[in-house]
């Protein structure tokens, strides 16, 4: 939750900026369009999942299956660039979809996995994000939070938990040294950051007066795997310490190093929501989180079991490792700055 003051400071200078920005536009400069357009792209991270109300509505005939909900940071950006606008007003187009890859950006179809009130027959594929947003020579900003699903970072955590029922399991160990059909997790990163250039060579293709604004991801997990209780399901259950700790710095830390190597590459603005968020992980006090462990709080529409996995067992919805609003807001904080910025200059 952001706090009282710092919003106060935050909104003086953003308004600033704003009024600046107006008073050095010549007379008529804004001329080619009303509004500035702005898409924001990528992943759960980005769509929102559990926080706020459903987008599009429950019951609402245009649902996808993506789960971008009212506030996801895209949202919270929103309302504050409506009320505080950057000289003229901002268009959001959020085609954020839960599960995206980065192939799901640009070059491939999606067919979406929500959990929630889903057809008898499936989710329709949806084209890539792309061209869902309609990005063109008159989009302004393109924001873009994906990455970890093409790890997949949700599917190694999943093996950290699996490995970490047993004795001797090390997930560090698997991925370290795969068995046969699985990568390395060098392999991954690798692999991670050419698709990540080959996203963002399309994006700019598709938007080239575009500024795009890339969004690294949070401190999930502590400092210190020890911190962690392993019998609870609200944070990182039974993966080993040691492992949470392999987690943070060879996984996750990398990850975040990929995105703002090819970004840098590309000339882009990367935003950096991993300091702010330290000390916020999933095995902090359920007041102090930012992300929801395993198990947590989420709204009434989100589901207590997927799978085998049953977190009504303890009271709580599955959320596996998900920002909550409080952490949405700390990335809102972020990127709306980045926003304002960019369409500064």
């Amino acid at each position: 939750m952001r706090h009282p003051v710092s919003r106060l400071r935050f909104r003086a200078l953003t308004v600033g900026l704003a009024l600046a920005a107006s008073a050095l536009l010549p007379a008529g400069s804004a001329g080619a369009a009303d509004q500035y357009e702005w898409a924001a792209l990528g992943d759960s991270y980005t769509a929102g999942g559990f926080v706020g109300d459903p987008l599009p509505a429950l019951g609402d005939a245009s649902r996808d299956g993506c789960d971008r909900t009212t506030d996801a940071y895209p949202g919270l950006i929103q309302r504050e660039l409506d009320e505080f606008p950057p000289g003229k007003l901002v268009n959001l187009t959020n085609v954020s979809c839960g599960n995206a890859t980065i192939m799901n950006i640009a070059t491939e179809q999606q067919t979406p996995i929500s959990p929630v009130q889903p057809p008898a027959d499936g989710w329709t594929a949806v084209d890539t994000q792309i061209k869902r947003a309609g990005l063109n020579e008159n989009t302004d900003v393109v924001t873009i939070g994906v990455g970890g699903n093409s790890l997949p970072f949700g599917g190694m955590l999943l093996k950290c938990l699996e490995e970490g029922a047993s004795v001797t399991g090390s997930c560090r160990e698997y991925y370290t040294n795969p068995p046969e059909g699985e990568e390395s997790i060098e392999a991954k990163l690798a692999r991670v950051q050419d698709e990540y250039i080959q996203m963002l060579a399309e994006v700019h293709q598709a938007a080239p007066n575009a500024k795009v604004i890339t969004v690294g991801y949070p401190a999930v997990l502590p400092e210190d795997g020890s911190a962690c209780n392993r019998l609870a399901l609200t944070e990182l259950s039974l993966i080993k310490h040691a492992d949470v700790d392999w987690l943070r710095e060879d996984v996750l830390k990398q990850l975040n190093t990929t995105i703002q190597r090819v970004t840098n590459f590309f000339g882009d603005r990367y935003v950096d929501v991993y300091s702010s968020s330290v000390g916020h992980d999933a095995c902090q006090p359920a007041d102090t989180k930012w992300v929801e462990g395993i198990c947590g709080d989420a709204a009434d529409y989100w589901p207590t079991k997927v799978g085998k996995l049953n977190c009504g067992l303890v009271g709580k919805r599955v959320t596996l490792v998900h920002p909550n609003e409080a952490g949405h807001q700390n990335t809102a904080n972020h990127v709306e700055r980045a926003i304002r910025i960019a369409l500064l200059n």
